[in-house]
C-alpha cells in the first residue's frame, strides 16, 4: 500500500499525517514547521481573497437592486418638470449641500424655494445627501417640517432642484433683530416656538430619522408663526443595532458632546442636544456654547455644566480623547449663571438641564420634554398667529426690498409687557 495522500492539489494540508511519514530528524521537524507556516499563510491568503470577492460580488449584486431611498429618487426624477417653468425672483442662502432661490411657479403664481442640490458627479450621479435629503423631505409630511414639494431639472443632466415650500423668516435672523432692538421673548413666545420645535423633532425620531444639523440657521417661520425645520442634507435614518456614523456633524455651537469625544455610535439624543442649545438661545439671544473649535467647545461646556465623569457618563472615560487630553476639572451647577433672563423659571431649568444632560441614554427625549411641566405652567404657550413677527425689523435676506414694505403692513403690533435693565419684553 503507498503512503496516503495528505497534501491536496492546492497545496493544502488536508490532516494530520500518519506517523510513519512524520520526520523524525530535527532538520526534518523544522522543514516540516517552515512548510506548514507557509502552507497555513497561503491558505488564510486564499480564503481572505475568495472571502473578499465574495463580498464585492454581493455588493455589484446588492447596487442592481435600487435602494428604497433610490426608488424614491428616480421615481420622482422621472415625473419632474422643467426648471424654466419657474421664474427666478432672489436667492435666498446657500449651505453645504445647495443653493436656495426664491422663485415663482409660473402655472399656479405660488411662490416657492427652488434648492439647487450640488455634490452632483455626473459620472456616479447624485451624492447620498442629495437623495437622503429628497427622500426624507418626500416621505415626512407634518406642518412643522417643511414640505418638498417635486423635482425640477435644469438643461444639464447634474441640474437638479427640490422644489420647496417657501418660509419666509429664519429664526436666526430673528433673534439677530431682538437682539439688535435690545428686545426679549416673553416666555409664551418662547414656548411657542420650543412647542412647535419639539413636535417636529419628535415626529423624525418617531420616523426613525436623526436630523443631525439642528441649529437656528435651519428653523423658519411662516407669516402666521408657523415653525417649519428645514435643510435634510444631513439627515439619516437608523435602526437597531446602532450603526457607527460620521462624527463631524451638526454645526460646532450645537454639537453634542458624544460627537465632539468622537463616540463611535450616537442616535436621536444629538438633536435632542442641538435643541437645548436652541432653548437657551431663545432665552438668551445669544449662543449658549460659541466655541472657536472642537477642543475650545469642550472646554465651554465643561466649564458651563462642570466636567463630567463616568458616573454621570457611563463610558465617559473610554472615550477616545479622554484618555489624552488633561482636562480642566469644573464643578457642576453652572447652567444658571449662563441664562441671562432673570424671568425663566424653575421648571424652564429643569428641562433645559434634562435636554443638556451629559450622558446621551439619560437626555430628555422630544416626547417626554412635550410634557413637561415647563409647558404646563403659567403662561402657557400663545398660538403660532400669535408669534410677534414684527421683531424683525430688518430683511432676512429672504424677502425682496419691494416685499418687506408691503410685508410690514400685515405685521402684527405689539405692546411691551415690561421693561428690565433696558431690555423690553416682547409680548402680544
Amino acid at each position: 500500500m503507498g503512503p496516503l495522500n495528505v497534501i491536496d492539489n492546492a497545496d493544502t494540508l488536508l490532516r494530520t499525517p500518519p506517523k510513519s511519514v512524520l520526520p523524525k530528524t530535527q532538520q526534518e521537524i523544522h522543514g516540516l514547521k517552515k512548510r506548514i507556516l507557509y502552507r497555513y499563510r497561503n491558505d488564510a491568503r486564499r480564503e481572505k481573497t475568495s472571502h473578499s470577492e465574495k463580498k464585492c460580488k454581493k455588493i455589484k449584486e446588492e447596487r442592481k437592486q435600487p435602494t428604497d431611498t433610490e426608488s424614491s429618487f428616480h421615481s420622482a426624477l422621472k415625473d419632474s418638470r422643467f426648471i424654466e417653468e419657474f421664474e427666478y425672483l432672489n436667492k435666498i442662502d446657500e449651505g453645504s449641500y445647495g443653493v436656495v432661490y426664491r422663485a415663482r411657479d409660473k402655472s399656479t403664481d405660488e411662490i416657492v424655494a427652488l434648492k439647487r442640490l450640488k455634490d452632483l458627479n455626473e459620472s456616479e450621479g447624485f451624492s447620498i445627501a442629495a437623495q437622503s435629503e429628497l427622500n426624507t423631505l418626500l416621505k415626512l409630511r407634518h406642518p412643522n417640517i417643511v414640505a418638498g414639494r417635486e423635482i425640477a431639472v435644469g438643461s444639464r443632466s447634474n441640474e437638479i432642484y427640490l422644489v420647496l415650500e417657501y418660509v419666509p423668516h429664519q429664526l436666526k435672523s430673528l433673534l439677530r433683530s431682538a437682539r439688535e432692538n435690545h428686545l426679549m421673548f416673553s416666555p409664551e413666545h418662547i414656548k411657542c416656538v420650543m412647542t412647535q420645535l419639539l413636535k417636529a423633532v419628535e415626529h423624525l425620531h418617531d420616523n426613525h430619522i436623526i436630523h443631525r444639523d439642528l441649529k437656528t440657521d435651519n428653523i423658519l417661520l411662516s407669516q402666521d408663526g408657523v415653525l417649519k425645520v428645514a435643510d435634510f442634507g444631513l439627515a439619516r435614518e437608523y435602526g437597531f443595532p446602532l450603526q457607527q456614523y460620521t462624527p463631524g456633524v451638526v454645526t460646532l455651537w450645537y454639537r453634542a458632546p458624544e460627537l465632539l469625544l468622537l463616540s463611535p455610535e450616537y442616535s436621536t439624543p444629538i438633536d435632542m442636544w442641538s435643541v437645548g442649545c436652541i432653548f437657551a438661545e431663545l432665552v438668551n439671544l445669544r449662543p449658549l456654547f460659541p466655541g472657536t473649535s472642537e477642543l475650545d467647545q469642550v472646554h465651554r461646556i465643561f466649564l458651563g455644566l462642570g466636567t463630567p465623569s463616568d458616573a454621570v457618563w457611563p463610558g465617559y472615560s473610554s472615550l477616545p480623547p479622554v484618555g489624552n487630553i488633561i482636562f480642566d476639572d469644573y464643578p457642576p451647577g453652572g447652567l444658571r449663571n449662563k441664562i441671562s433672563q432673570k424671568s425663566f423659571s424653575e421648571d424652564g431649568l429643569c428641562l433645559l438641564q434634562g435636554l443638556l444632560t451629559y450622558d446621551p441614554a439619560r437626555r430628555t427625549t422630544a416626547a417626554a420634554a412635550l410634557e413637561h411641566a415647563y409647558f404646563k405652567e403659567q403662561p402657557v404657550a400663545v398660538e403660532p398667529a400669535m408669534f410677534p413677527m414684527s421683531i424683525e425689523s430688518v430683511d432676512s435676506g429672504q424677502y425682496s426690498g419691494a416685499e418687506m414694505g408691503e410685508d410690514r403692513g400685515s405685521y402684527y403690533s405689539t405692546c411691551l409687557d415690561s421693561l428690565e435693565n433696558d431690555v423690553l419684553i416682547i409680548d402680544v
